[in-house]
């Protein structure tokens, strides 16, 4: 990120970030590294969201096709297996019910699931949303009180 910002200050250009609001909100970005930009044009979308812009885009198929992966570590498992536990698309939709403050006894009767899963979800999302809240805060500022 060093480098990037050094040539984008150079240019008098900003650096664009890549996580969709699934790796925002459950923490699965480097706080310096992806997660460090001026402007986060996909922050706020699904993965299924990111994947219909980038077919209105017209980006090539092999690109949009490809398996999302860290680059960091080479692994069988994709993130949706790793870190996600679910599809994408499942994902979107309970992380809507969830974000929009529906119960999990209506989220589990429109798709059609337990309450108990859905619920382990919630909590699930939850955790993850809890123990990455460092990722999302600011730099801490007045440490030393004076």
């Amino acid at each position: 990120m060093s480098i990037l910002y050094y040539h984008a200050e150079a240019r008098h250009y900003a650096v664009i970030g890549t996580p969709n609001k699934h790796e925002q909100e459950q923490g699965f970005f480097v706080k310096y590294g992806d997660g460090g930009a001026d402007v986060m044009p996909i922050g706020n979308l699904f993965k299924t969201q990111v994947y219909q812009l980038a077919e209105y885009l017209d980006i090539p198929g092999r690109i949009i096709e490809r398996t999302p992966t860290t680059d960091t570590y080479s692994a069988t498992q994709t993130q949706e297996e790793f870190f996600y536990q679910l599809p994408f698309r499942l994902m979107d939709i309970y992380w809507y019910g969830y974000e929009n403050g529906y119960s999990s006894k209506e989220v589990a009767k429109v798709m059609e699931e337990t309450e108990d899963r859905i619920e382990a979800l919630f909590r699930n999302f939850e955790r993850k949303r809890k123990t990455t809240e460092y990722l999302r805060m600011p730099p801490l500022r007045d440490y030393f009180p004076g």
